[in-house]
């Protein structure tokens, strides 16, 4: 289908904790672990020929953290742009909005949080509830165009450990 569009819907990786270090819950950092583990899913994800035009965010610290280490790990380091589009809480309609703007765009990363991104894998799938997305998992959703008018179709939905696992072997 020659208007498909492929958005895939990430969840920020492992952040600190909330607590009197971080009181402002939009500027929890990335942790170590989190980074390295997400770097080595961003290789899973590179192994299985994964390419996206554009990266949008979440304002968030811990997303836009997120987001840069999945632009520096991918080919052709796609450029990120913040939306609070996909800050906590944000609206479907505001999605649609920013989507819209991304229209000639095949290949979308969405980099946000839960619950919000699992509300909107099933909202773009058609589906009550939501998804759970684990801290660094991907999911990839096909849509016929954007912003999507119709139900899209899943395609696959990984942990950060399946992306690592499916690694070629080096």
């Amino acid at each position: 289908m020659a208007d498909r569009r492929t958005l895939f819907l990430v969840r920020h990786a492992i952040a600190a904790e909330r607590g009197p270090e971080f009181p402002d819950d939009t500027r929890r950092p990335l942790t170590e672990d989190g980074i390295s583990r997400f770097r080595k899913a961003v290789a899973g994800l590179v192994d299985l020929g994964v390419e996206i035009d554009v990266i949008l965010t979440s304002p968030l610290v811990r997303a836009k953290q997120t987001a840069e280490l999945l632009s520096k790990g991918l080919t052709g380091h796609p450029p990120i742009i913040e939306t609070g589009a996909l800050s906590p809480g944000a609206t479907h309609k505001a999605l649609v909005t920013e989507l819209g703007r991304h229209a000639r765009r095949s290949a979308i990363a969405l980099v946000g949080h839960e619950p919000h991104l699992g509300e909107t894998a099933a909202w773009l799938l058609g589906c009550p509830g939501r998804f759970d997305f684990r801290k660094g998992g991907v999911c990839r959703i096909d849509v016929d165009a954007l912003p999507p008018s119709v139900p899209g179709r899943l395609q696959w939905f990984a942990t950060p450990k399946i992306l690592v696992r499916l690694r070629a072997p080096r």
